[in-house]
């Protein structure tokens, strides 16, 4: 049975980040294990992966002072047997301030793991002193006295394997306002102030994905300079989100009914989005849902048949914006 290719064992001062570290891990593809006794880790290494995983996928464990029977100086001893048996095994240790643990324990309210009836200093002082071993065995050291979360997230996917760090899985959705806002939706746009294919009574069975909608939609004067802004925004945006290490982008398009304009915008933002390397998943939630005139709204004035009708006499009723995060 192949061994783990790599294996890391994660550890620290209780409160400096462990579990936001192995978190982190599994999200780029580690296998993880939490607290695992170190003379079960034999075991462990011999078990049958689950159906479909790699039994060489790396191998993250956590352990610390709570881990049953901990003993760094025979964790360190253990360390050195596996790598002379040709292991490849490593160590990071999470290190923090007392003062910065302090303020997190009195925080979140809990209660030291060392210190259950003493001041959390006397746990942390008594800790840093058990680890004290590992802490000088560690090929790898973050101190997360300063960091967040997401900085120590975003450390960890740096120093362990950054090449697995991929591109956002982005997913570009359709809507019809009427039928509900998508509640997963990260960024969205209304596009309800273009011209409404609903009201031709020769488009209002086709949708967004026919050329005559299409063609219908992009006649519209404000069109091309909306859709094109939205469109650099974007490629503004995703790679942000991609160093920030978010794992999914849900950009929503709505119109009224979700099938016409809505539809359109969103294909043509997908290609303009392959064209710059991305790979959206194009998803249109009202697209099979029947036209209906009563959610629709009423006709514009002129009877050319779209929403655009409010901008009459009265004035320019401009579109409403519900461009924002989720």
């Amino acid at each position: 049975m192949t061994r783990p290719g790599r294996i890391l064992l994660v550890t620290g001062m209780s409160g400096a980040g462990k579990s936001t570290a192995l978190k982190s891990l599994e999200d780029i593809g580690w296998e993880t294990v939490d607290n695992l006794p170190l003379r079960l880790l034999g075991l462990l290494l011999g078990t049958t992966p689950p159906e479909g995983a790699s039994d060489s996928r790396p191998l993250a464990l956590g352990i610390d002072s709570r881990t049953r029977g901990f003993d760094a100086e025979a964790i360190v001893t253990r360390i050195k047997v596996m790598r002379q048996a040709g292991d490849d095994i490593a160590t990071l240790f999470l290190d923090c301030s007392g003062s910065e643990l302090e303020r997190r324990y009195a925080e979140t309210r809990r209660r030291h793991p060392l210190a259950l009836d003493r001041p959390a200093a006397d746990g942390i002082a008594r800790e840093r002193e058990l680890l004290s071993p590992l802490r000088r065995w560690a090929e790898h050291l973050i101190d997360t006295t300063t960091n967040t979360s997401n900085d120590l997230r975003l450390e960890v996917r740096e120093r362990f394997d950054a090449e697995s760090i991929t591109a956002p899985t982005l997913t570009i959705m359709s809507f019809g306002f009427s039928r509900g806002v998508p509640r997963n939706a990260d960024l969205m746009f209304d596009m309800r102030f273009l011209r409404n294919p609903h009201w031709d009574s020769e488009l209002r069975p086709l949708s967004g994905l026919d050329p005559a909608v299409a063609d219908y939609v992009a006649q519209d004067p404000a069109y091309e300079e909306a859709v094109s802004r939205i469109e650099d925004l974007l490629l503004f945006l995703i790679p942000r989100y991609h160093a920030d290490a978010k794992a999914y982008v849900t950009i929503a398009f709505g119109c009224t009914g979700g099938r016409h304009r809505s539809v359109h915008v969103a294909e043509r933002v997908a290609a303009r989005l392959r064209n710059a390397a991305f790979s959206p998943t194009v998803l249109h939630r009202d697209l099979r849902s029947r036209p209906d005139d009563s959610t629709e709204g009423r006709p514009e004035a002129s009877g050319a048949g779209n929403e655009m009708g409010r901008m009459t006499s009265k004035g320019v009723s401009g579109p409403k914006s519900e461009i924002g995060s989720s």
